[in-house]
């Protein structure tokens, strides 16, 4: 195959900048290099997360079984504690939770450091084969409520506001195969108010058209010759859109407003402004597929991934898409764009230059050299160190049992990335087939902690022991006007001549969602100035702000907040 004009300019850039990161004394001249600081210790064991993610694989190299294991912080119960739902697989070919050991579960937070398994009270054992969760209120009561997706049918569980869940799919109008037209398969989901009416609607990322018993052979004939098949081998599904009516009901509009005709094997979904128009919009990772790119116009959503320059890597190629999540590296105030791939493809880091337009940063931030060798499934940006840059954490693993991988950790040295995965913990070179990364303060130290899914394996809490000379903030807010979960308010914060912006979300990496409270890493700073800009347009000033704390907010005209 010949190599065209812009592979042989990143493959040249990328040697590049092998050098630079090979030569200490070139690159100590380029920018300011310090030691990483963070650690990460492992804990699930002793924190009482027993839960085991199940695929049901029997040698039969179903497809379905590569792709389970979504997560998703939810605070159900209110009591400022992030808890922690984990999805399940299913019995193959029977797609149903024949056993236990295919249960989803509920961890609440025991505000000690230990979790206890409340899945049963909360009715939250789930049906079907599930992939991923959205978290979200969507009625407004004041109560997150779960929406999981999965093979051949989604579900949503309202959650009563009593420590339990109720099934309401169907009275919901969310059950059945929609403008599908066939069972479908859902791999992850988001809540978003695409039309700023307070209410949150709900989008849904399909994969592909699969029934069990008819995966073609790949591979070899024998059993143990099988392999898991490519994705060019199933035919794509359509995005699907759902209008939130206000009255717990939802109306599919797929295909009539507000979301155009889009087929994709869709994966990881990220959330964010990335425009700066006081909208949120929404990538979407593809598996071999180019990206989505919707742009929220405000009455529904315009697909703009070629022109914005996301559709593909830098290669202008299609990757195995998996997760994805917003977050500005290089400090500019924009949102960037990151998603992951599998080995020898690299992770494409996509750079936002302003008016929803991205430049291929993979070179430039060293993530083309460092992930060649590397699969990557969940991912996320968080400050892992609290100095005010977007470290980026990866889900490692590949398709089949003898592909694992241990989790990935790059620290950002001001726009510019480091591998620091053997340096973070003596117990983090642990390789398994992990699928989904979470990301809160699960102690509420004010250090975020990461939470992760492997295939076959048991969950993995990473508690975020890094050392604290750094200061940090935390934001909950709750919307008024705006939806009850305030999802699309940006917060804006300064501390000493810095910028930093986030877009309160929660929808990130590989079929999940993490903590929607808002993390912001100080540095050497003691205080800050915090702006919020509400989705229904006011704009919130909290003034200077003292570091080292949790604060709740209230979408107001006049600034509210109260410590937690």
């Amino acid at each position: 195959m010949r190599t065209s004009r812009r592979q042989f300019l990143r493959t040249s850039l990328s040697g590049s900048a092998a050098f630079l990161g090979s030569h200490a004394w070139l690159r100590a001249a380029c920018q300011t290099a310090q030691k990483p600081t963070i650690q990460l210790v492992s804990g699930a064991k002793a924190a009482g997360l027993d839960f085991v993610l199940n695929n049901g694989a029997q040698g039969h190299k179903y497809q379905v079984e590569t792709l389970p294991g979504g997560l998703g912080v939810i605070d159900f119960d209110n009591d400022g504690w992030p808890d922690l739902f984990c999805t399940n697989g299913a019995a193959l070919p029977s797609l149903e939770k024949t056993d236990a050991k295919y249960w989803n579960r509920l961890y609440r937070n025991n505000r000690d450091g230990t979790f206890t398994d409340v899945t049963v009270r909360a009715g939250l054992r789930g049906e079907g084969y599930s992939m991923g969760v959205a978290v979200g209120d969507f009625n407004n009561d004041g109560f997150d409520d779960l929406f999981v997706v999965g093979v051949h049918a989604n579900y949503l569980y309202r959650n009563n506001g009593d420590g339990t869940f109720t099934e309401i799919t169907k009275q919901a109008g969310l059950s059945g195969s929609g403008s599908v037209g066939h069972p479908f398969w859902s791999v992850g989901a988001c809540w978003i108010d695409y039309d700023n009416d307070g209410k949150l609607d709900l989008f849904i990322s399909n994969y592909c058209d699969w029934r069990a018993g008819t995966d073609p052979i790949c591979g070899g004939i024998g059993d143990k010759a099988r392999t898991y098949c490519h994705p060019d081998n199933y035919h794509a599904e359509p995005m699907q859109l759902f209008h939130n009516n206000g009255d717990g009901t939802f109306t599919e509009i797929t295909r009539k407003e507000g979301l155009p005709d889009l087929l994709g094997k869709g994966m990881g979904i990220a959330v964010a402004d990335f425009a700066d128009d006081g909208m949120p919009g929404i990538f979407v990772a593809n598996d071999n597929a180019r990206n989505l790119l919707l742009r929220n116009r405000g009455k529904g959503f315009e697909e703009v991934g070629v022109d914005a320059g996301v559709a593909y890597n830098g290669d202008g190629r299609n990757i195995s898409g998996m997760g994805a999540d917003f977050g500005d590296i290089n400090g500019d105030g924009r949102p960037d764009i990151v998603m992951t791939g599998l080995k020898n493809e690299t992770y494409e880091l996509f750079l936002n230059r302003g008016h929803g337009v991205f430049d291929d940063g993979s070179v430039k931030s060293g993530l083309l050299n460092l992930s060649r060798r590397w699969n990557g499934w969940g991912c996320g940006f968080a400050d892992l160190d609290n100095d005010g840059w977007l470290d980026l954490f990866v889900a490692g693993g590949g398709l089949d049992v003898e592909d694992g991988e241990s989790n990935r950790v790059y620290h950002n040295l001001g726009g510019r990335f480091e591998d620091v995965t053997t340096q973070v913990g003596t117990d983090f070179q642990k390789s398994a087939l992990h699928r989904a990364v979470v990301f809160a303060d699960f102690d509420r130290d004010g250090r975020l902690d990461a939470a992760v899914s492997a295939i076959n394996a048991p969950l993995e809490l990473w508690w975020n022991r890094s050392p604290e000379p750094n200061h940090w903030l935390q934001l909950r807010l709750t919307g008024s006007k705006s939806n009850r979960s305030a999802i699309g308010a940006e917060v804006r914060c300064y501390s000493a001549g810095f910028k930093q912006v986030r877009t309160v979300s929660g929808s990130m990496g590989y079929a999940s969602t993490s903590d929607r409270t808002i993390h912001f890493g100080l540095g050497a700073s003691n205080r800050a100035n915090v702006e919020i800009r509400w989705l229904s347009g006011f704009v919130q000033n909290l003034g200077e702000v003292q570091a080292n704390q949790r604060i709740n907010v209230t979408e107001s005209t006049a600034t509210h907040a109260s410590k937690d």
